[in-house]
């Protein structure tokens, strides 16, 4: 079975984002699930393209591969841009439950513009 590396990204991504069904853009995430407590993840995000890292598409990976019984919280998320951990434990509660994302934070751009 293919992995994520070999997931077309940039040429399924962009397909994606500007489908019909998504007046306002979506952004698409490509998962792995390597075993049910780690994937790898790679996100086209609208708008940027090809992100190093997504905190939101990660937290919706994993709710969504625990809603449909492939993960178990926490799970390792393993992005290009770094690891982070998501916990959620919301599966078969019928109150909202919050995603928790834990993990580095790292600058990788820094600049200023004059208006």
């Amino acid at each position: 079975m293919p992995g994520v590396d070999d997931a077309p990204v940039a040429k399924d991504g962009p397909v994606i984002e500007n489908h019909s069904r998504f007046p306002r853009r979506v952004n698409a995430g490509f998962m792995q699930v390597v075993d049910r407590r780690r994937i790898r993840l790679r996100v086209w995000e609208r708008g940027a393209g090809e992100t190093l890292a997504c905190g939101t598409g990660a937290c919706a990976a994993v709710v969504a591969g625990i809603r449909r019984g492939l993960l178990d919280s926490p799970v390792e998320v393993q992005t290009r841009g770094g690891r982070l951990t998501i916990a959620w434990e919301g599966q078969g509660r019928t109150a909202p439950h919050p995603v928790r994302l834990t993990g580095p934070a790292t600058k990788v751009f820094e600049g200023e513009i004059e208006i």
